[in-house]
Order: structure tokens, then sequence, then C-alpha cells
């Protein structure tokens, strides 16, 4: 591979080795073989043109590997590329390595066109499962403010995370809370005490932002977001599913705009409710200027919170210099301004080590 790719061979290291430590060994398998394909000079060599040249960090930071991974997906999905869809997982026809090598590369061949237009967009996970890992930031919110709760979240991709109270919330026995009825229940390894489940809670307004956001009353839309659900996980895409039937009947209000501008503008507390700004798994994609102008925000609305208008800041990001896959969830509230640990947490919620503060 040419020296000014070198960055870009190191940021597909750093997502395989990712996939790999999140169990997803089939995107393993699929990014190698589109990165062996750009050291061939084959049909991924084009597509990764715009990436020439980058940093490992650039490259990590604009999910480059996972926009070709979720490029591909989309494809079997739409039924664009049904030879690659038959070597994916969940077909019928026994998985080989060699086929699955040359299916990629075909794919990459024939549906250059739709792959350049896939991966002109940042990837959208909006991992659901992610609402497991902040319920328990919410209802701490609601416990302690006694109020209903505003929510407003940076990056929310299609808003299934705004719905957080209309799913059901099962941890590991103990106890749950949410409406039992709902059609997605979220559980997973919880360690520690339960999130405060025995507080009533309701929410009185959910809004959110995104750059590029998804409208999952639009099936092609929403199949997009299906595609960044990693294809040997039908789990995650179970929930996916389910999640996107939900906000189809319930759709939350979201404003295609930049975070920074748009936390400027809504994040001022307001009496009566509890206003909570969240995000998960937002903070390292976002500009430098737009995490200044996200945190101008948080310190004029910390300053303006009152009892009576209180603001919470919610979030789940990566542990800063954390040599694993780990985050955390943590809590500011004011009127007070403490920061607080509510716990460690898997990226996709599947295990939640509770803290409670």
């Amino acid at each position: 591979m040419a020296d000014d790719h070198s960055g870009l061979a190191r940021g597909f290291d750093f997502h395989i080795r990712a996939c790999e430590g999140l169990g997803s060994r089939f995107s393993a398998q699929v990014m190698r073989i589109i990165l062996s394909d750009i050291e061939a000079g084959g049909p991924f060599a084009a597509l990764a043109a715009p990436w020439a040249g980058w940093s490992e960090r650039e490259v990590v930071a604009a999910a480059a590997p996972l926009r070709l991974l979720g490029g591909l997906h989309f494809l079997t999905l739409s039924g664009q590329a049904p030879a690659l869809a038959a070597q994916y997982p969940g077909a019928r026809v026994r998985r080989d390595a060699e086929a699955l090598h040359r299916e990629i590369v075909e794919a990459g061949r024939l549906n250059a066109t739709a792959l350049a237009e896939f991966i002109r967009l940042p990837p959208q996970t909006n991992e659901v499962r992610r609402s497991l890992c902040l319920v328990g930031g919410f209802l701490t919110v609601a416990r302690e403010t006694g109020l209903p709760l505003r929510c407003l979240e940076i990056g929310t991709s299609a808003g299934l995370n705004l719905n957080w109270d209309l799913y059901r919330y099962e941890v590991g026995g103990m106890d749950a809370w949410g409406d039992p009825d709902s059609p997605l229940v979220l559980d997973g390894d919880w360690s520690g005490d339960p999130p405060p489940f025995e507080v009533k809670c309701r929410v009185a307004e959910r809004a959110g932002c995104d750059r590029a956001p998804i409208d999952v009353s639009d099936p092609d839309q929403a199949l997009r977001l299906e595609a960044y659900v990693w294809a040997d996980q039908p789990e995650r895409q179970t929930r996916l599913k389910s999640a996107i039937a939900i906000a189809r009947r319930h759709p939350p209000a979201i404003t295609a705009e930049d975070a920074g501008a748009w936390a400027l503008a809504r994040t001022s507390p307001q009496a009566g409710v509890a206003t909570v700004l969240f995000h998960s798994v937002v903070w390292s994609y976002l500009s430098a200027e737009t995490r200044d102008q996200v945190r101008e925000a948080i310190h004029a609305a910390g300053r303006a919170a009152s009892a009576a208008a209180p603001f919470a800041w919610l979030r789940m990001e990566p542990v800063d210099n954390s040599p694993e896959v780990l985050l955390e969830v943590k809590l500011t509230l004011w009127p007070g301004g403490e920061d607080r640990r509510l716990a460690f947490v898997h990226p996709h919620g599947a295990q939640v080590v509770w803290r409670g503060g």
C-alpha cells in the first residue's frame, strides 16, 4: 500500500479490532477483505480515495471503514447484491471465505456508484440498547427534581433513544420499569444495584438534532439505519426494527442542524420541567468548534438553572485514555453542578456496571 494510505490501513486495523472485541468476527472479516482490495488497487481503492493521506485519528473519527462495511450490508439488504447476500449471515448456503472475498470485490465493482453515495454521509448507528445504559440517569434526574423531563438529544440520528420511556427495562431479574406491553424489552448483563426503577417519570417534551437525521418513516432511510447494525448480530437487528416500529407511531421532533447551534438555542432551563441534554457515543465525532458551542450552552444552562427550572447533562461516552472498549455514563445536575459517574457500560449496552453516583 502506498505511503499516503498508511493512516487508512491503521484506521481499518482499529475498527477490525473493535469489531472482534465486540463479538462481530464476520464484520472484521469483511473489513479485512475490503482493506486487502484497497491494497491490491481494486474497486475499493477508488472508493477509499477521499481518505488517502488522512491520519489514523482522522480515519477513525470519520468511521471510514464502517461506512464501507455498512454500504456492503445495505447492498445485501436492498437486494442490489444477491450473490453477496448469499454469503452473509442468515443465508441458507454455507459461507465460504473465498466466495465471500470474490463477491465483496464484485459488489464493489458492480455497485461503485451506489456505494459512493452511501459512504458520502456519516454512519448512523442509533444503538437502541444504549437506552438501557441511560435510563438510570433519566430516572435519577426525575427522582432528585420531582419534575417531568424535557429531553434534548444531540447526534440523535433517527431519534430512537429519545423514545426511551416507551420501552420496557428488565435488569437481571432484579426489577423492571416501563410499559409491560411495550414491543421492545431491553435487558442485559447488569452488575450492581438496579437503577431507581421505583420512580415514576413523565417526559413532557422530546426533541433532537442531527446533521444528517434519519427519517424512519421512509423505508430506504430505515434500511440505511439497519445496514449499520452488524450482519452477524441478529438480536441487535430485531431490537432496531422494534424501535423503528415504535418511532413510526410516536415520531420524535428532529431538526437537521449542527449540535452546537442547536444546543445554544434550545437548552435554556424552563420552569416546571427538568431539562436534560443527553448524547451517546457522539462527542468524538463533533468538530472542536461544535464541542465548544455545546460546552458554552451547557455552562450557560447550568448558571441559569434553579430548583424550579433544573438542568442536567447526561452522556454516555468513551472513558478517556482507556485501553479497552469501555464507556461510562456520567451525569451533571444543576443547581449544584457536581459530576457523577453512574455506570461503566458496553458500547452496545450489553453490559452495565451500575454505580449510581
